[in-house]
Parts: C-alpha cells; structure tokens; sequence
C-alpha cells in the first residue's frame, strides 16, 4: 500500500453502472481479522507486516440510481487524528482537504452535494466516520447535505448503548449531526429503499448489521457484503473476524449469503480487500472461493 489513491473502479448492474471507490486503506492485526484461524493459513493469502498487520481497504459503493446517486458506506471521513490514524494505519487523506472518498467522486464527475441517499452497513468507524466532516472552523456536519441516511434502527440502539468491548468502535461524532439535521431514515429488517436497492440483515458481526443488494434487473445482481464477508480470503465459511460479536451468528449469515450467491450468480463486492473489489461465488467441494475467471 501507498499513499496513493487507487483508480475507481465501474461495472454493469444491469441498467445500474456501480463504481467501487477506494476510501481509504487500514492495517489492522491479521489475528483479529481472521480470528480462530491460524497464522499459517491466513498468511498465505494476506502476509502481515513485522508488527503482524495485514492492508485492507474501506472500499465504497456509488450506485448510479434513477431516483439519484446512492452511496453505501463512507470510510472514516476526516474527523480523526493522527495518533487514530497511527494506530488503525489509516491512510486517506486526499488534496485540498478533502478524503480519497470526495476525490473519488469527483473523480466520476459528482460532487458531496449530487449524492441522495446513503445506506451504512452498520456505525462502526471505518464505515459511517465518512457520514460526517468537520469543518475548517471545527464544525462537524453531514458531508452529504442534500441525502438521506439510511441504518437499521436497532443498530442507531446498539451503537448508542456501547459497552466496554463496542465503545472503541462506536463514535456519536459520526451520527449526531445527521439526526439534528433530520436526515436519518430508520429501518427494520428487509427493507427496499428505492426500487431495486433492498437491505438484507445480516448479523454477526454486530446484531444489527445489514448487506445491501443491487437488482439491476435482467438477472444481474450485486451484494455489498459489507463486515459479514470483508475480503475475498474470507470466503470459507469459518473465516470469521475475531471482531465479531456473535461469530457463530456470522457462521449461519455467511452459509445462508454464499449459497444464495452462488446460486444466484450474484457479482460480490468486497468492502475491506485491498485488491480484489468483486468477484462471483463458486465452491470448490471444501471451501467457498472466487470463481477462477474473475480472482
């Protein structure tokens, strides 16, 4: 990884073009990434650096909708400092103040203010820190002030409800302002925010966690993953972050979205792998992976 920010990257829905848009890249602890899994086994895929971390992405979906360009997820933003940085090996600090994510937009020919709806997976910093930006003059703001925000209403409780294992994830910062602002659309469940763009739940990782599917009709279809499956190694089944909360949660999530996938043919898209942004399901007889022809 370097400082440079990757090329976004398009594909075809359907009658929906989606641009996967690299916010930022993060090192974190390759043993807290892959939990029960041991080191020799994940570091064929993802090798750790000498402080045992290993690069991933805070990669972004911008979906060109008919009601209005909906982006899922928004990376950390730039409310953080360096000493957060340091420790998270967070690198998206664009030109002129703004984030790899507003250049990424730009890069598409859009601006902060054209987007209309954002959907967050959950709260978690790497996530929704992108929600909101703080100002020249210290004023944290929603950095989308013409869209809606979109979250499970149970996960708004769970993230304001923190307890010593989920405070380190979970900051008002990143929410407070789009609520004063009347912009945050509670949902429970499956829900279909605009024609075609329906929220799964998909708990594990926290209780309320949800993935976002893309029906661009004609039988393509698209799912942001989010944190139940955040890399292409993460694929097999028991692969599971010792972040999450309730792992074996994650287990039936994962078992239930790959068979579907697979079945489907639905084009997955990775939020965290720092190369692979999406691919298409297969299984090998052991292990769920990537079909060869798009690894």
């Amino acid at each position: 990884m370097t400082n440079e920010r990757p090329v976004t990257m398009s594909h075809q829905v359907g009658r929906y073009r989606v641009h996967a848009i690299q916010a930022g890249w993060q090192r974190l602890d390759g043993g807290a990434m892959f939990g029960v899994v041991p080191k020799p086994l994940w570091e064929r895929r993802i090798p750790a650096d000498e402080r045992n971390r290993i690069p991933l992405g805070m990669r972004c979906l911008l979906v060109e909708h008919d009601d209005g360009l909906l982006l899922i997820d928004t990376g950390v933003g730039n409310k953080e400092n360096e000493k957060f940085h340091g420790i998270y090996g967070i690198e998206n600090a664009g030109q002129n103040g703004e984030t790899w994510l507003e250049e990424g937009l730009r890069e598409l020919g859009h601006a902060p203010g054209d987007v209309r709806i954002v959907i967050n997976t959950h709260l978690h910093f790497d996530h929704a820190g992108g929600n909101t930006r703080i100002s020249e003059e210290g004023e944290v703001m929603p950095s989308f002030p013409a869209a809606r925000y979109v979250v499970q209403r149970g996960e708004l409780d769970f993230a304001t409800k923190t307890n010593e294992r989920t405070a380190a994830s979970y900051f008002p910062r990143n929410w407070d302002a789009i609520i004063a602002a009347g912009r945050l659309e509670l949902v429970d469940g499956g829900t279909e925010i605009v024609p075609g763009v329906r929220v799964l739940p998909t708990p594990g990782h926290v209780p309320f966690h949800q993935s976002i599917l893309i029906d661009g009709g004609g039988g393509e279809q698209a799912l942001f993953l989010g944190d139940v499956c955040p890399t292409s190694s993460h694929l097999p089944l028991p692969w599971i972050m010792g972040y999450d909360v309730e792992p074996l949660v994650t287990l039936e999530s994962k078992r239930r979205l790959m068979k579907q996938a697979m079945e489907s043919e639905w084009l997955v898209v990775f939020e965290h792998d720092a190369e692979v942004p999406w691919g298409r399901v297969a299984h090998d007889g052991k292990a769920y992976g990537l079909r060869a022809e798009e690894s």
